[in-house]
């Protein structure tokens, strides 16, 4: 098990390779929790996320003869950009395996990172295959995997996260009440809780997971890491089936209900959500973040809209934006989830009359004046007096919902909205 003494270790080791990331205030989320926000900027590391930190703890410290005969590692983002640039900086060779939808930018930046000390191999359609192919190239060279979370020295070094984030606050005459932390794996977690179980055990840990991908929260309720059965894929680098055994063992030892310090509250929170902090985040404090970077915030916002939050007005809070690797091409589908969740954007079945100005009537007796389509899927057929089509609609308000579903029940049209959680909707979104 790490120690907080581990944690201070890492920091050491990790002084002349990473310097610390900002600390900086978010004037936005201040205004609109009623609290004073702090936002720790791990999208600013050289690999844009705190994966670095643990990697390189695990590799520094290999001793000579692991360190000649290499590490390995699987990852579809930010782990493998992590171990790139560590085993640069450490002198040590990598073979990283990547899944085949691993996209070419962060192909590209994985080896752009490791130079002429990383491998790059591309094995399988998806990570499972990708970690197969490491685990039998370990197996079979002798070389040293470097696990993404679920490791003493790994937890250690994500721990250096939370140590700086310490040190910081007293450094600006800050007293956090509570940082709030991402989770997938739960490594960055399980270095937060270690650290501040003896550094600080006063500061209240909400841990915050995709509610696709709640893991923690299922091996809190299983009384150990347990395998979820079904995972949303959305926020990637949060997006992991089981917790860790170690990273486990470490968060349920810290916090309260297994005899520790640490005030432990876990938040499941929407995708829709998340990315409609991403979107503010970029737009309002020019922060790009991936869906696991915005989590922490997004759960924040959670948390102060339930009324058992628990955060008294003012308190200082941390939070941390975990990674800045956001693929430019996401950005369409991020919009979209965020504007479903804020109930601006609707889909419909709408069986039509098939005869001329069915469709504007429509237009005219059915929709409100600020409503816009974004979406109309429909296709003739001669034999036949009806025709059904999908149709997407963008309310000028979100309150207006109200009306225009009474609207469409009062008009001739057969109409069935489609809920987020029906199949139908993954065809559109």
């Amino acid at each position: 098990m790490p120690t907080a003494d581990d944690v201070e270790t890492a920091a050491a080791l990790l002084a002349p390779v990473i310097s610390p990331t900002p600390l900086q205030r978010s004037a936005r989320l201040s205004a609109a929790t009623g609290l004073d926000v702090w936002l720790k900027r791990e999208d600013l590391t050289t690999v844009r996320s705190y994966k670095v930190r643990g990697a390189y703890t695990v590799i520094a410290g290999l001793d000579a003869a692991a360190r000649e005969r290499g590490v390995t590692c699987a990852s579809a983002g930010n782990h493998a950009q992590g171990v790139a640039y560590a085993c640069a900086r450490a002198g040590v060779r990598a073979t990283i395996f990547l899944p085949r939808t691993t996209p070419r930018q962060k192909r590209d930046r994985v080896a752009t990172l490791g130079g002429s000390f990383v491998e790059v191999v591309i094995a399988g359609e998806a990570y499972d295959d990708a970690a197969s192919a490491c685990a039998e190239f370990a197996e079979a060279s002798g070389a040293t995997v470097v696990p993404a979370f679920d490791h003493p020295q790994t937890i250690a070094g994500q721990g250096t996260v939370t140590a700086e984030v310490v040190d910081q606050a007293a450094d600006a005459g800050l007293a956090p009440a509570a940082i709030v932390v991402p989770v997938g794996g739960a490594g960055l977690l399980a270095g937060a809780v270690t650290l501040l179980a003896e550094r600080a055990p006063g500061m209240r840990v909400v841990a915050a997971e995709p509610a696709g991908a709640a893991s923690l929260a299922a091996a809190l309720d299983a009384g150990g890491p347990t395998d979820l059965a079904q995972v949303d894929p959305f926020v990637d680098g949060a997006a992991v089936r089981r917790v860790g055994a170690v990273t486990y063992a470490a968060v349920d030892a810290a916090r309260s209900e297994g005899g520790g310090p640490i005030d432990l509250t876990t938040v499941a929170v929407p995708e829709g959500l998340i990315c409609v902090e991403m979107l503010d985040l970029y737009q309002a404090d020019g922060i790009i973040a991936e869906p696991a970077g915005a989590l922490a915030s997004a759960a924040l916002r959670q948390v102060v809209a339930d009324p058992a939050g628990g955060l008294a007005p003012g308190s200082t809070v941390v939070c941390v934006v975990s990674g800045g690797n956001n693929d430019v091409s996401r950005y369409a589908d991020v919009v979209e989830r965020a504007l479903v969740h804020e109930g601006v954007k609707h889909y419909f079945l709408v069986e039509f009359p098939q005869e001329p100005g069915a469709l504007r009537r429509f237009l005219d007796e059915v929709l409100g004046p600020d409503d816009d389509i974004t979406l109309f899927e429909y296709t003739k057929r001669n034999n036949r007096e009806t025709g059904p089509a999908l149709v997407g609609v963008e309310l000028g308000d979100p309150t207006e919902l109200d009306g225009l579903v009474e609207r469409m029940r009062t008009s001739n049209l057969r109409v069935e909205k489609v809920d987020p959680d029906s199949p139908l909707f993954g065809f559109v979104l």
